[in-house]
């Protein structure tokens, strides 16, 4: 298994630049494992796909301001911040540009109220930065948006998903996007169960695998959380014959995390640098919701061990040859 066996070619008009409104008119490929059959649905129809007794488990992370603008102290050179992880009260790990000028001791201004300092060095153009207050820093802050993306976004909430709660991630879960209030409403009047997780998406979001054998691909830590009666509830819709759909390569990861000692699912609180490819033996989900992602990454080496690669390159093909909208703000994926 190579990096290479998960490239493809996308011409940048299918990179969908705004999202779909309403939310849950964006289209859905639905394929089907039993069979290698594919559907072509629009996202609302989701409600006709599942049964009485399944439970959608969704990813309760909301992105917070992580994007900052400022300048050096000294030299007023021009800075750019991606905060990728809270270590502490107003400390952080965060992407620096240009990382290159930015050594320990730097001194930046954002606003009058915002002053950073660098202090630690890491990897490539990650430093660790101390922040002179917390909450000057979250109303310095914009919503990123991932590089792909080139239209400026008119309503920062409509990148965040409609139940999002739990400030941290630096993307949003995007499959999660689809969902609107009275979807979920037609959803639960229909029998189906929801469960909610965290996973706060962090900086291999931003990562593409370089490395030729997927295996050597660091794998950055999340941040995740399953609660005891979220995996109660979980456990319990298995044992009663419902299936668990995942909405999301993040909400995938937190429940295979959470079972890794065994088949049942157990309570987790902490980080996981949890990798699947091609290979892995899935423990949790029966089905899985997500968008068309991109060449040579994690996620999409992910839904091809869930739906099979060869599965997938036919259905991305599908996808292109149909004009499905892709990345974030595109289409989705119903796996079952």
């Amino acid at each position: 298994m190579k990096t290479s066996d998960f490239d493809y070619h996308l011409p940048p008009q299918f990179i969908a630049q705004t999202p779909t409104e309403p939310r849950d008119h964006s289209r859905l490929m639905v394929l089907h494992r039993d069979d290698g059959s594919i559907d072509h649905r629009r996202f609302y129809e989701i409600v006709d796909l599942l049964r009485p007794g399944d439970v959608l488990v969704f990813n309760d992370s909301r992105v917070i301001a992580a994007r900052l603008i400022g300048r050096k102290e000294g030299s007023g050179g021009r800075v750019e911040l991606l905060l990728l992880r809270r270590l502490s009260p107003g400390l952080w790990q965060a992407l620096v540009r240009p990382g290159r000028r930015v050594d320990v001791g730097t001194r930046m201004e954002f606003t009058t109220d915002l002053h950073g300092q660098v202090v630690e060095k890491e990897q490539g153009a990650i430093r660790v930065v101390q922040f002179s207050d917390e909450e000057a820093l979250e109303k310095a802050g914009q919503v990123p948006l991932p590089p792909y993306i080139h239209t400026p976004l008119q309503d920062p909430e409509r990148y965040q998903t409609v139940y999002a709660r739990v400030k941290g991630s630096v993307a949003a879960p995007t499959a999660g996007l689809h969902f609107t209030p009275e979807l979920l409403q037609r959803l639960k009047e229909n029998g189906i169960r929801f469960a909610f997780v965290t996973l706060h998406v962090g900086l291999d979001t931003f990562s593409p695998v370089r490395v030729e054998d997927p295996k050597d691909h660091p794998m950055h830590k999340e941040y995740g959380e399953l609660s005891e009666e979220m995996a109660h509830q979980l456990n319990k819709t298995k044992e009663e014959g419902g299936r668990i759909i995942c909405v999301g390569t993040t909400t995938v990861r937190v429940l295979e995390q959470a079972a890794q000692r065994g088949n049942r699912i157990q309570a987790f609180h902490g980080w996981t640098d949890l990798f699947i490819l091609p290979g892995y033996r899935f423990r949790t989900l029966d089905g899985l919701i997500t968008n068309f992602h991109l060449p040579r990454s994690t996620l999409l080496m992910l839904v091809a061990a869930f739906a099979g690669k060869g599965f997938i390159q036919r259905a991305y093909q599908e996808a292109m040859r149909l004009g499905y909208r892709f990345y974030s703000f595109g289409d989705a994926m119903l796996i079952l």
